[in-house]
């Protein structure tokens, strides 16, 4: 087999640091609390205090606590029919809070075919949280499509693109599932032809990673 130079768009992949910011965290959102509206106040009686006549919030529980192993998440059969001749124990992005957001990735090359697939969880406060950073990444990826039953909701959307005259598809599936985010990147060229693979098989097969992830997530779901 001959040696091919890779592009540089998935050359640039390759780097943990700039895999980092290809995921870009555009998922990451900080807690949303919902406005509460301010209600008429009874003057408290003499000598009660107003933190004991204020009435307490109630707080809603959070489906997840914390994000499950993400190398983890996909079986080993899915990951060799998805990533042909890849490690299956994966490669784990370092976080700075493992509890929070987590990532594995998977690449290989093998001939001229060339994969990659990331499994990403985030775990938000809130399902209002989760809800917002979901509605603001599925509003900047627009021109995809819902995916029925997978998750409260889910969204796929593929993109090709061309560098040097190679062709690379990629498929983005994010879902969302009470306060959890997971999102799943998918993509392939073939360095022989230098044409992507079709949009139907990078679809579906983001789509089955998708729904791997989220029967791993629903495994750790809190009691």
């Amino acid at each position: 087999m001959r040696s091919l130079p890779l592009p540089l768009a998935l050359t640039a992949r390759l780097s943990p640091v700039v895999v980092l910011a290809t995921m870009g965290w555009a998922l990451t959102s900080g807690p949303f609390a919902p406005t509460t509206t301010a209600e008429h106040k009874s003057t408290p009686e003499s000598g009660a205090s107003p933190e004991a006549s204020a009435p307490t919030a109630p707080t809603a529980a959070k489906a997840y606590s914390t994000s499950p192993a993400p190398c983890g998440s996909v079986s080993v059969a899915t990951l060799k029919s998805l990533v042909p001749g890849a490690k299956t124990a994966g490669k784990e992005i370092p976080s700075t809070d493992t509890k929070v957001r987590r990532t594995c990735s998977w690449n290989a090359l093998k001939g001229y075919d060339y994969r990659w697939l990331d499994v990403s969880y985030e775990i938000t406060e809130s399902d209002a949280a989760a809800q917002k950073s979901y509605t603001e990444t599925t509003t900047e990826k627009s021109g995809g499509g819902a995916v029925p039953g997978l998750g409260d909701s889910a969204y796929s959307i593929v993109n090709l693109t061309t560098e040097d005259k190679q062709q690379t598809r990629e498929g983005t599936v994010v879902v969302r599932a009470g306060n959890a985010l997971v999102t799943i990147t998918y993509n392939g060229s073939d360095f022989e032809n230098k044409k992507a693979p079709s949009t139907d098989v990078i679809n579906k097969g983001a789509i089955k990673a998708a729904k791997e992830a989220v029967t791993a997530l629903e495994g750790g779901r809190a009691a």
